[in-house]
Parts: structure tokens; sequence; C-alpha cells
């Protein structure tokens, strides 16, 4: 059974159960609205798995390189986090995209996929504002715990992937958290780029009735989405105090 198998029994599976348990009007749209959160869910796990790593090679290079990489470091962080979202998206697919086949090369394919483009501008929009929850995480350590680890032999990079970085993931995962819901949040606006996520759905389903009743259903459903995700935080969190670690 493929992905694409799996999605539709899921949708099939969610919509008959509320054949009878939610509005005419949600049931009859019910498999639009759970494709929706699929696609949703799709790119906020798939911009937050890569954007931390990119966050993280970001946070490091503000704290412990050279000038040069703490000015590319620091300029990464400000550009995307001084700029809309929804301002980045329209540039890379509608400005960038507008260039065409001839001189985009072998480019085009991504450029003319709304949904490439927004999990690439997504990925790098909160991969700067990890870079600067981290880095606020690597702050609050001891410096003797780096200088401890390299009079120990290990080399720097052993040092912070060994020793600082996890204490800053601990430290600093309730504003990571945080920062995952915003990303959900504004994984909406990948709609105005013609992705056909929940709020995507949520408007073409809007056009054939224009009833104003599709966008309480929408909101209902991205305050589940916010539940799910902050208890599933919650209980990482708790794990991550393990030990006493504040």
């Amino acid at each position: 059974m493929g992905y694409q198998d799996i999605k539709y029994a899921v949708s099939d599976a969610v919509c008959l159960l509320a054949q009878d348990t939610t509005p005419a009007s949600f049931a009859k749209y019910c498999p639009r609205y759970i494709d929706g959160i699929l696609v949703t869910v799709e790119l906020l796990l798939l911009s937050s798995f890569i954007g931390f790593f990119i966050g993280a090679l970001v946070a490091v290079g503000r704290v412990s390189g050279g000038p040069s990489v703490r000015s590319l470091a620091w300029a990464w962080s400000y550009v995307f986090r001084g700029t809309p979202l929804l301002v980045q998206l329209w540039i890379v697919y509608f400005g960038l995209g507008s260039l065409g086949e001839e001189q985009l090369g072998v480019l085009w394919p991504f450029f003319k996929s709304g949904w490439a483009v927004g999990l690439a501008v997504l990925t790098i929009n909160t991969s700067a504002y990890i870079a600067e929850i981290l880095r606020g995480g690597l702050a609050t350590l001891p410096p003797g715990q780096y200088e401890a680890a390299v009079s120990c032999g290990m080399s720097r990079g052993q040092a912070m992937r060994r020793i600082l970085l996890p204490q800053a993931i601990r430290v600093a995962w309730p504003a990571y958290g945080n920062e995952l819901i915003l990303l959900m949040k504004g994984s909406a606006l990948v709609s105005t780029i013609t992705v056909m996520d929940l709020m995507g759905q949520t408007r073409s389903v809007f056009a054939r009735g224009y009833a104003m009743e599709t966008y309480a259903y929408s909101a209902v459903l991205y305050l589940l989405l916010a539940l799910f995700l902050t208890l599933l935080l919650k209980m990482v969190e708790r794990r991550l105090r393990v030990g006493g670690y504040p």
C-alpha cells in the first residue's frame, strides 16, 4: 500500500465516522478538509525537521564560528525573521517563478510547484527562528563546559554536538514548541501559492457556496491540530526533564 493509498484510507475512515456526528455542511466536504489537514501536517513535519538542522547549524555558527561565519549566520537569521513569510513565498513563487523554464532550466520543476516552494520557504523561515531559539539556549550554559570538553580531548564540533547542544535543546524546548505552533498556523499562507492545504481546501469549499461556517470548521480543525501538537510537545518536555534538569 502506497502513501497515497494510506491517505485515502485515512480520509475515508475519518469521514465515515463524521457522517453522523458532524453538521451536514461539514460532512459533505469532509474528504477535502481531511486532505487539506494531511497536506498541512506534511509541510509542518518536513519543514520543522529540516529547519531544525539548518537552524542548529546557524546557531552554532553564530556562537562559535569565525567572523565571516558569524556575519553570514546573523544575516540569515535577521533577513528571514525580519521579512514577512507571505512576502518570502510570493518573491520565490511569483517573482523567481515568473522567469520561466528557459531561464530557470533544471530548477523550473521546483519553482512551478507550489508545494515545493512552500516547503522550502517554510523551512528557511523557521530555521531562522530556531537558530535564535537555540542560540539563546546555548547562551545560558556555563562557558566552562565547553572548555572542560575541549580539555578532555574533544574537538570543537564534538563538544558542541555531544555536550552543549543537547543541553541547549532542553533549555530551549518550550520556545521551540511555540515556534512549531506558529509554523503550523503560518503554513496556511501557502494556500496563496496554489497549495491545497487545509486553508486552500477551505477556500475552495467556500467558493462553492460562500457559507461562512466553512471558515469556522477550518478554525476548529486548526485548533484541534494545535491542541494535539501542544500535548505532544508537553510529553516530550516531560521526558527531557528526567534527571531534574530545569
